[in-house]
C-alpha cells in the first residue's frame, strides 16, 4: 500500500510518481518542440534540463497534484449522483444518531489500516462530543485480506448487540497490532459484549452479504482505500485531523 495525505491504497507509490515524472517529461519535451526550450534534439536540451532539474520536479509535483484533485473531484460527483442517504442504510452502516442532525459523518474503514487507527482517537473525541447532534455511519470495508475480514466480521455480528457495537468498534480500533481472535476478545470485554453469542453470530452466511454490499458501493463511489470519510456530504480520503472536522462541521 502507499500514502498519499494519509491514506491507503492498493496501487503502488511508484505509479502515481512514475505518472507524474513522465507527464512532465512529456510536457518538458513538448515545450520544447514548441520552441519554448531548445530543441530535444541537441545537446543543448540535455545541458539544459541538466542545469534545471528543478522543472521536472515541479511540473511532476503539479502532475500528481492535478490528478490528486481529478480523482477527488470524481469522488465528489459518484458520492452526489449516489446520494447521501444510500450511505446510511442500516444494511450497510451501523447508524447511530439523531435523523435531523445538523452534521452528518460516514466512514469505510478497515481495522488493520493505520491510517484508521490514526484517526481513530480525533473520531471517537468527535462521536463522544457529538453524538446527539450528528449523524454517524460505520461501515465495515474490510481490504487487507483474512484478518480484516475476520474483524469485519466480528463488528457486524456486534451489531446485534447494538447498545455494545460503538464501543466495541472503538475498542478494536485502538487495538495494538494486527487484529487477530486475541484482539477481538479482547476488545469484546471491554465494550461488555456476550463473547458467545459473538461468536455464534459471526458464523453466520448473512455477513458475507452484508460485507459485499460495502464493496460495491465503495466500488460505485470510486472509493481505493481507507479511510474514506463522507463529512456534510463532502468526501474526503485519508486521514482527519481535529481541524478538518471543525472546518466542515463548524463544530
Amino acid at each position: 500500500m502507499t500514502e498519499r495525505g494519509g491514506k491507503e491504497l492498493w496501487k503502488p507509490a511508484l505509479i502515481g510518481g512514475a505518472a507524474g515524472a513522465g507527464l512532465a517529461t512529456i510536457l518538458v519535451f513538448g515545450a520544447a518542440v514548441l520552441g519554448l526550450f531548445p530543441s530535444p534534439r541537441d545537446r543543448q536540451f540535455e545541458s539544459y534540463l541538466m542545469s534545471h532539474p528543478s522543472i521536472i520536479l515541479a511540473m511532476a509535483e503539479k502532475a500528481q497534484r492535478d490528478q490528486a484533485q481529478s480523482e477527488e473531484r470524481a469522488l465528489q460527483s459518484a458520492v452526489d449522483k449516489i446520494g447521501l442517504s444510500t450511505y446510511f442504510d442500516p444494511k450497510l452502516a451501523f447508524v447511530t444518531g439523531p435523523a435531523n442532525a445538523k452534521n452528518s459523518l460516514v466512514e469505510f474503514f478497515d481495522y488493520n489500516c493505520v491510517h484508521c487507527r490514526n484517526s481513530y482517537p480525533v473520531v471517537k473525541k468527535f462521536y463522544d462530543a457529538h453524538r446527539a447532534d450528528t449523524r454517524f455511519a460505520f461501515v465495515e470495508f474490510p481490504i487487507f485480506g483474512k484478518d480484516s475480514e475476520k474483524a469485519a466480521r466480528a463488528a457486524l455480528a456486534a451489531r446485534r448487540q447494538p447498545d455494545k457495537y460503538v464501543a466495541f468498534h472503538f475498542a478494536l480500533m485502538g487495538q495494538d497490532g494486527e487484529i487477530g481472535a486475541s484482539q477481538i476478545a479482547d476488545a469484546g470485554r471491554k465494550a461488555g459484549l456476550d463473547l458467545d453469542r459473538l461468536e455464534s453470530d459471526m458464523s453466520d452466511p448473512a455477513l458475507d452479504r452484508q460485507i459485499a454490499v460495502a464493496h460495491a458501493l465503495a466500488t460505485r463511489t470510486g472509493i481505493t482505500g481507507t479511510p474514506f470519510f463522507i463529512v456534510n456530504g463532502k468526501a474526503h480520503e485519508g486521514e482527519i485531523d481535529e481541524a478538518f472536522l471543525k472546518k466542515m462541521t463548524g463544530a
